[in-house]
């Protein structure tokens, strides 16, 4: 297959992609990443170009013996079907993802980002955070209570992971009034949510949905779709 490395042919690459969602949605997020200072340092393959087949995203030559080095999706077009006039030219080829579990939460996390626009009008209207709660971000040193609550964590490997995608990639935390954590939610190299989570002791209170809120505006602000 042949790498893609031209910043024109990935931007049309993307637009491609953009008309065939969401079926094509496994590579969509890892293009936009791409196109968008590649902080995930991933590639993308077609069979051809520019009357592709199939496309693939993966980590890079120079990291793919890394903790996502076993982390691929690609995409391909039905045989026989007309891309032009078929409503759904595309299926799922190759969904290849190592132990963390990262392709099982796929479908729930997406209907959760998703989930956040719903709440946009709500959020014009005066919706927020609580009295005493804040919108801020993590920092390196909640890595070992992400690895703590994430359901494929508690293992070195998770915790490399964690802390990876939270050093390269965009995420969202509600904080207390002394910035302690509340509520969270992560992204990752194709751009879906990660691990989002609420404390225990702090549920109930709908800080989960500002969270998504926040989370999908500024997906949408970078050009990512959302999809509940």
């Amino acid at each position: 297959m042949k790498i893609l490395t031209c910043s024109a042919h990935l931007q049309q690459l993307e637009g491609i992609l953009r008309k065939s969602l969401p079926i094509a949605l496994p590579v969509f997020g890892a293009v936009l990443n791409i196109n968008r200072g590649n902080p995930g340092q991933f590639e993308v393959l077609v069979d051809k170009w520019p009357e592709f087949g199939a496309v693939l995203a993966r980590p890079s030559g120079e990291v793919a013996s890394g903790d996502t080095g076993h982390c691929r999706r690609g995409v391909t077009r039905r045989p026989g079907m007309c891309q032009e006039c078929s409503e759904q030219p595309w299926k799922h080829c190759s969904w290849i993802c190592g132990s963390l579990g990262t392709l099982g939460v796929l479908g729930l996390e997406l209907g959760m980002m998703g989930a956040g626009l719903g709440h946009w009008a709500h959020w014009k209207q005066g919706f927020g955070p609580a009295p005493g709660v804040r919108v801020g971000s993590l920092s390196p040193s909640h890595v070992d209570l992400l690895n703590d609550t994430w359901p494929y964590g508690g293992n070195a490997r998770s915790r490399r992971f964690l802390a990876e995608i939270l050093g390269r990639f965009p995420q969202v935390c509600l904080q207390d009034g002394s910035g302690q954590p509340l509520a969270w939610v992560l992204t990752d190299h194709f751009g879906t949510g990660t691990h989002s989570y609420t404390l225990p002791e702090h549920r109930r209170h709908g800080h989960m949905q500002v969270a998504l809120t926040v989370a999908a505006q500024r997906a949408h602000a970078r050009g990512f779709p959302t999809f509940g």
